[in-house]
């Protein structure tokens, strides 16, 4: 799983209407954030927050700046200014948890992400960063709870329901794990992030043909990491189907984008163990 989930919003629920112009400015600079455009992004909310002072997104995305270019310090100064200008708006405890996590403090990250969600419980971002979190801490029934509370706060997001099958199968509960991902294809189609559960489920069943024709469409593509995650369990796949020059090909190719993939070392080694570079 990726670390990073947050929030650049263009709107704010303060109760003082907003100029149109510093709305539309701070869009423009979260766009330009998007973009690695730092400087124009600095530049577009900073006029933002002249119209309006207090305009509590636009600080937040100030904040995500000064995060883009490692001043952590100032990031936080501008994520707290956002939180005193209203608490009641999640995204200011969102970015403060997403900041308290890259600094290594994580149970100060997860306080972050319950207290947005104490102001919304249906702020997507703050619960994908807390089930993130708890699962990487091994907590995988609280992980799932989570990404459970987010498929039915935020049924169309695909984050909840890979999340609670991975849980699941972290779990040992391979048969729920699988009725998750099903009613997640019927409901959102075949996501990337699904199929890849999809042809774990397969393998675990002996299916090694099936599960490399679902796996295979994943290979290329611009996402790398999923590539790589595909090349992985085609060799698994090869492997298990007593192919095992394919599925040398397979790791190797997994291994070309993340040399340290479990998977594919795992699958080279058990193809050719006398030698894993």
């Amino acid at each position: 799983m990726s670390w990073l989930s947050l929030a650049s919003l263009v709107g704010c629920a303060a109760t003082v209407p907003l100029p149109a112009r510093a709305v539309a400015l701070n869009a423009a600079g979260a766009r330009a954030i998007a973009e690695g455009d730092l400087s124009a992004a600095e530049a577009r909310i900073s006029v933002a927050l002249e119209y309006s002072p207090r305009f509590v997104e636009a600080w937040v995305n100030l904040g995500y700046v000064e995060l883009r270019r490692g001043n952590f310090a100032q990031a936080r100064r501008d994520f707290l200014k956002a939180r005193d200008c209203n608490e009641d708006i999640p995204a200011p405890h969102l970015a403060l948890g997403v900041l308290a996590n890259l600094e290594g403090r994580g149970e100060e990250a997860e306080q972050s992400y319950r207290a947005a969600l104490k102001v919304d419980p249906g702020f997507a971002p703050a619960r994908v960063n807390l089930a993130r979190s708890l699962y990487a801490r091994g907590q995988y029934e609280n992980a799932r709870e989570q990404f459970e509370r987010l498929v039915e706060a935020n049924p169309e997001e695909l984050e909840g329901w890979a999340g609670e099958a991975e849980t699941l199968l972290q779990l040992g509960r391979a048969a729920e794990a699988e009725g998750v991902v099903t009613r997640a294809r019927e409901r959102l189609g075949d996501a990337p992030s699904l199929a890849l559960l999809a042809a774990r489920f397969r393998l675990a069943q002996g299916a090694w043909e099936e599960a490399e024709a679902i796996l295979a469409p994943l290979v290329g593509g611009a996402d790398r990491a999923r590539a790589g995650a595909a090349w992985s369990w085609i060799a698994v796949a090869r492997m298990g189907g007593g192919d095992g020059p394919g599925a040398v090909e397979a790791a190797r190719a997994a291994l070309a984008i993340d040399r340290d993939d479990p998977v594919a070392r795992y699958a080279l080694a058990k193809s050719r163990p006398e030698r894993v570079p």
